[in-house]
Parts: C-alpha cells; structure tokens; sequence
C-alpha cells in the first residue's frame, strides 16, 4: 500500500465530528436556458437531519435545479439560502467552503490518479498547493499532507474502498464510482449534499451500499437532497419529496401521499400536471 508516510497508515484516527447539517431553501427560482424557460417559481425547503427528495418526469428541470442551487448556474430570478442567508450570487467554489457540495450523475473521477489520489487532492486550502510552500513550508506541508492521508484512509474504509485505495480511479465500476464520488466529497465535511441520481447504474449490492451511506449521513444531521429516478430508492429513503413537472412544483409531501396524487401519475404517464 502506497501512503504517503508509514505514520499516515498506521492508526485510523476516530472519526471527525461532522459538520451540523444546515436549511438549504430555493425559492421562487426562474431559470431560462437558451431562450426556453426551464425552471418557473420553483421553491424547497431542504432542513437538516433530513433527506429531501426532488422527483418528476424527463425534463421536469430537476437537474437544472440542482445546478442553480448548486452555484453552477445563476438564477434568473428567486433565491438561494443557506442557513437564512442569500448565496444566489455566491460562486460555486465558496458555496463549498460553506459547506454546500453537490455529486453528478455521471461521477467525475480524476482517472489517471489513483483512489487514495482523488480523496487527498479534494482537500481545500492546502499549503503544498503553492510551489514555492513546497520549499519554504515543507514541514507544513507534509503535516498536512499526512492529516489528508489519514482522512482519506479513514473515509475509504467508510465507503469500502481501501482495499482498492492504489487503483487507478478509471478501473473503478459504476457504482465504485460513486462511492469514490461521496468519499470526495466528504472530505469537505460538508453541512449540505446536493445527490445527483446516487442509484443510477448501479448493482444492487452497491445500491444497498451507497443508501445505507446515505442514511448515515442523515443521522450525523446533515442535510441531503436528492434528485432520483427509482422510486423504490426515493421510497426508502426520502422524508419529504418534491415533485416537479414542465419546470414547476406540482406538489410535495411524503412518498407515500406524492405516489397517490393523481396529478403525479398523470405527469408520469405523459398526461397534461
């Protein structure tokens, strides 16, 4: 095992109190891409210690939510809170240093560097990050990037990787992937996960792996949102849902009141919300 001293691996540390989860609202979010509008009054309430699940038929603007709230687009018009303060206009990359991160359909590995490699290079604020701290820090440095060694251990195991911690990323399965994908972005410690289909094309083993994380994450309190496809994982896992249909809340509630609502079916099945 490559690591990066002997005194790195050599005790898994206890685990890290994690970050208090924090209320996460969109409200009144308008957004219009390319001329065609995508979003129209769309609002959640997100609170911590819950999993906020945002659900509705092909092209219902789910997605483009999720990059709105995330900071990868501006709304046109609404905003976003974060812990009752207005981030609309905050840039994607302080949003993470307020604790809001977000995962991706498709996982975005770094392929050509190893398991271990990914976790440790998504640590924010490292002194090695500047060449000339490489030299003229060194000691800093290299603490730090031993404390980046034994959280990234310690998240691998948590997500049942470390056996896999010297592979290349890119020979991980889909479903690896996303594990990888939540390791990373826990290394943020974050208040806030934004969950970008978390289930799609994955095994059933995996499956299982990934929600029982996701659950997890619940009980320290944080705050998690979901965007998903499979109902059975929304079933299972959401407190609250939110169904959006043409770009527009259609309802929300339970999963068990949402799957009842006539308005519901007929988006799915194609009819007129």
């Amino acid at each position: 095992m490559t690591v990066v001293d002997s005194q790195a691996q050599a005790k898994t540390p206890d685990a890290p109190i994690a970050r208090a989860g924090a209320r996460l609202q969109a409200l009144d979010i308008d957004k219009s891409l390319n001329g065609a509008a995508i979003l129209s009054n769309v609002t959640f309430d997100a609170k911590p210690g819950r999993i906020t699940g945002i659900i509705g038929p092909n092209g219902a603007g789910k997605t483009t939510l999720l990059n709105v709230v995330a900071g990868i687009l501006r709304p046109d018009t609404g905003s976003v809170l974060l812990r009752g303060k207005d981030i609309s206009r905050v840039p994607l990359y302080r949003r993470a240093a307020l604790g809001l991160t977000r995962t991706f359909q498709l996982s975005r590995e770094l392929g050509a560097l190893s398991v271990l490699e990914n976790l440790m290079v998504a640590r924010r604020s490292q002194t090695g990050e500047a060449i000339a701290n490489v030299f003229l820090r060194r000691g800093k440095s290299r603490r730090e990037e031993q404390l980046a060694a034994r959280k990234s251990r310690q998240l691998l195991e948590r997500v049942g990787l470390w056996d896999l911690a010297d592979a290349p990323a890119r020979t991980l399965s889909g479903g690896q992937k996303k594990l990888l994908e939540l390791a990373r972005v826990l290394m943020l410690d974050p208040a806030v996960i934004l969950l970008d289909e978390p289930a799609a094309g994955v095994s059933p083993p995996l499956r299982i792996e990934i929600s029982n994380l996701i659950r997890e994450l619940r009980e320290e309190g944080r705050t998690l949102v979901i965007v998903e496809h499979d109902m059975d994982v929304v079933a299972r896992l959401c407190d609250h849902v939110y169904v959006l249909a043409q770009g527009q809340n259609l309802t929300e509630g339970t999963f068990k009141q949402v799957s009842a609502d006539e308005r519901v079916i007929s988006a799915y099945l194609g009819g007129v919300a």
